[in-house]
Formats: C-alpha cells, sequence, structure tokens
C-alpha cells in the first residue's frame, strides 16, 4: 500500500526533526539544526534496509517516490521561513559553518568515488554492446 511509503516518510520525518533538535540544543542553537536533511537521510537508509531484506514492496516504493518527488518544493518552503539576514548579522559562525558543510560534502563526494572504486562510463558500456552487436552480425 502506499499509506505504508508515506508511513515511513512520517517515521522519518519524526526522528529527523528531534534529532535535529537534539543537535541545535547541543550546539547551543535554538532553532532545528538540518531535521529535514537527517530526515531525508533515514528515509533514504530505511528504503535501502527494506530492498535489501526484500521487504520493499510496491507501495511503499510508490509513497516514498511519491514524497521524495515533494521534497525540494518542500525544502525551499521551509528556507523561506528562515531569517537568513538575521543569521549572518549575529556573527561569521553562520558563513563558518556554512563552508564547512560544503567543503565536508566536498570530501565526502570525493571519498566516496575513491573508495567505491571504477566504474563504466556511458560511453564504455555503449562501445562495448556496439562491439558486441556487430560481431554477432558479422558471424550471421
Amino acid at each position: 500500500m502506499t499509506i505504508s511509503g508515506v508511513a515511513l516518510l512520517a517515521i522519518s520525518t519524526l526522528l529527523g526533526m528531534v534529532l535535529g533538535d537534539v543537535l541545535g540544543a547541543l550546539l547551543g542553537v535554538k532553532a532545528n539544526v538540518g531535521g529535514v536533511g537527517i530526515a531525508m537521510i533515514l528515509l533514504i537508509a530505511a528504503r535501502l534496509w527494506l530492498q535489501r531484506h526484500g521487504l520493499l514492496t510496491t507501495g511503499v516504493k510508490r509513497g516514498v517516490e511519491f514524497w521524495g518527488s515533494l521534497y525540494i518544493p518542500i525544502v525551499v518552503a521551509m528556507a523561506a521561513q528562515q531569517n537568513v539576514l538575521a543569521a549572518v548579522e549575529s556573527g561569521p559562525m553562520v558563513i563558518i559553518a556554512g563552508a564547512g558543510a560544503v567543503a565536508i560534502c566536498f570530501a565526502s563526494v570525493a571519498l566516496i568515488s575513491r573508495l567505491g572504486g571504477r566504474t563504466e562510463t556511458m560511453d564504455e558500456i555503449e562501445a562495448r554492446e556496439r562491439a558486441a552487436s556487430a560481431a554477432l552480425e558479422s558471424q550471421a
């Protein structure tokens, strides 16, 4: 059922909001810090876990895909509620935190890319398939 996917999203969102509030309290900020991002990471992790264990039904998949397609507009609406000007005027910590987050993301992508090993590019796959079909045609 599609409702199962929505329930999975709701659980992920609630946990993300709680963890975001806890993270904000630990950092001394009176705000939710990264709750939506944490929620989406939890949703992705839950979906992958269900898929690996053969429990990802079509309904759950449809519910997750539906809400996943709405993710960007929701984040934009949430960001519009935040007072960015007041945050920047309160000190350089916001800029340092933003630059640090971007640097960590770039480094993580590079690390994951290196750990993942080499994969074929689309051009290499297409060239291999053309060579295989040409070999089959020459045999015929």
